[in-house]
C-alpha cells in the first residue's frame, strides 16, 4: 500500500512533497502523485491542508 491522494481535494501546494522523506510525491499537473516508493510514514498526511491524502 502507498499513500493516496484525492485528486479532488489536492490543490497542488506541494507541502507534501517538502516533508516526503523518501520523496516519493511529485507534483504533476497541479496535483500531487505518489511512486511506489511511498513508505507509508504518513508524514504527508499529516501536512495535507486540504485533507486530500489517505494511508
Amino acid at each position: 500500500m502507498k499513500a493516496t491522494i484525492d485528486r479532488e481535494k489536492c490543490v497542488g501546494c506541494g507541502q507534501c512533497v517538502d516533508v516526503c522523506p523518501v520523496g516519493a510525491i511529485t507534483i504533476e499537473d497541479g496535483k500531487a502523485v505518489v511512486s511506489d516508493d511511498c513508505i507509508e510514514c504518513g508524514a504527508c498526511a499529516g501536512v495535507c491542508p486540504a485533507e486530500a491524502i489517505t494511508l
